[in-house]
């Protein structure tokens, strides 16, 4: 099974026309991946990492990148941004490693953004989605094939006001973080500028791990507002779903999890919930049940971890794939001649890479342009575990900015016309 799936997953990999000398070829190409693999966060850092075990896998099976095998080393996150730095600059002084995938938490792609530059070091954002990370334009050698906080938070913005045109309060509890505040901040402002008379009720920011949730459901249920918006992530989003949904929270008001696609399959969560994949990552998403790599992935998955992938999963996969495209476009530029670090960067620069879900763009800031999947819980007798109906798929570049300009300031100038022009809930199916 797995060298079927070998041959239907070769996506981008690499087979060199031109002759390479032997000894240009490294011994391997290493790849220093950074994710969580301990603490509440694991929940979701050990998807995009048994996504990674098993496309490197198939990538081998079909003889790796340009004949040479793949391996990876992994870094844990959990060991806090300290520990990540003293890694990162390990793993970038690894010659193996041209390219590092990292990483998870927008606190540590922050951290780390500076060091890519300064040890010349291509690293791929394979899932940090705050969008300070690219925002000054300047990075060479940072990239992210994924989206990022605005068009993320902005499809929901969109997605909420047309299935409740009429809400005028809104409650916010959000992790105590960037990736908590960024969105926090353009979920808002999106608001404001498509129905101003929106009010915002509440906004809670518990720490990042909280393990208890009582107190802020308390003063969510005694608010009673139209719409709780949520981009809890991992155990925490676990945590307070299994606390809130005793409680009423999911009958009183609208709830938005934006990540809530990850705990579909872990927790039970009432119909009508929206949610989706921050980006285009969904395996059941009509563009990837059409393409039979994914469908044969997804299921490859199912079998060797017990559940389907998840977006971190379908992120990680679609780095890989992003990866070894540059591999490719690089030796195809130089004469089929093996890559160097410099020559990977360009070749990921302006990139337009076919994943399995979508297609990811680069645009001139190194930051990626992929569609917003939104889409609200339903049932299905196919699956013991709800999944996301009425969906619309929003196109990337429709909810970004122009490079350059000022994220805040630009959702500022959105209007309900605007709204008027993009695709409803349930024209995606």
């Amino acid at each position: 099974m797995i060298d079927g799936l070998a041959g239907a997953l070769a996506i981008g990999v690499v087979a060199s026309t031109t002759p390479v000398a032997a000894q240009e070829k490294p011994s391997s190409v290493g790849l220093g991946i950074f994710t969580f693999t301990s603490g509440p966060a694991a929940v979701f850092g050990m998807p995009g990492k048994n996504a990674a075990d098993l496309m490197i896998e198939q990538i081998n099976a079909r003889g790796g990148i340009a004949g040479v095998p793949v391996s990876a080393t992994y870094v844990d996150e959990g060991q806090g941004t300290q520990g990540v730095i003293a890694e990162y600059r390990r793993q970038a002084g690894e010659t193996e490693n041209q390219v590092l995938i990292a990483a998870l938490s927008s606190a540590n792609c922050l951290a780390l953004a500076p060091l890519a530059e300064q040890l010349e070091v291509p690293t791929v954002a394979w899932n940090c989605d705050t969008h300070q990370l690219l925002v000054d334009g300047k990075s060479k050698y940072m990239f992210r094939p994924n989206g990022n906080t605005v068009p993320e938070f902005i499809a929901y913005a969109l997605y909420v006001l047309e299935r409740k045109p009429n809400m005028k309060t809104v409650a916010i509890i959000n992790p105590d973080y960037a990736f908590g505040h960024d969105a926090a901040k353009i979920f808002t402002a999106a608001l404001k500028a498509l129905k101003p008379d929106v009010e915002i009720v509440a906004e809670l920011y518990p720490k990042l791990g909280s393990p208890n949730y009582q107190t802020e459901i308390s003063r969510l249920t005694t608010a009673r507002p139209d719409v709780v918006f949520s981009n809890l992530w991992g155990a925490d989003l676990e945590n307070f779903v299994r606390q809130a949904a005793p409680r009423g929270l999911f009958t009183s008001s609208q709830v938005i999890l934006a990540v809530g696609e990850t705990v579909l399959q872990r927790v039970p969560l009432p119909d009508g919930v929206i949610v989706g994949v921050l980006g285009d990552g969904w395996w059941m998403s009509p563009d990837a049940k059409a393409n039979p790599e994914t469908a044969k992935f997804a299921e490859a998955y199912k079998t060797r971890f017990g559940e389907y992938p998840v977006s971190p999963s379908i992120k990680m996969a679609n780095t890989l794939v992003y990866v070894k495209e540059a591999y490719k476009a690089a030796m195809s530029k130089n004469g089929g001649k093996w890559p160097t670090r410099s020559e990977l960067a360009s070749a990921m620069q302006g990139s337009k890479v076919a994943t399995l879900t979508g297609t990811v763009q680069t645009r001139a800031d190194n930051d990626g342009l992929v569609d917003q999947i939104v889409g609200v819980t339903v049932k299905t007798p196919a699956h013991p575990f709800p999944v996301i109906g009425d969906m619309v798929r929003y196109k990337g570049d429709s909810l970004m900015p122009q490079v350059g300009q000022d994220p805040l300031a630009w959702i500022s100038t959105l209007t309900p016309e605007f709204a008027k022009t993009l695709p409803k809930p349930g024209s995606y199916n």
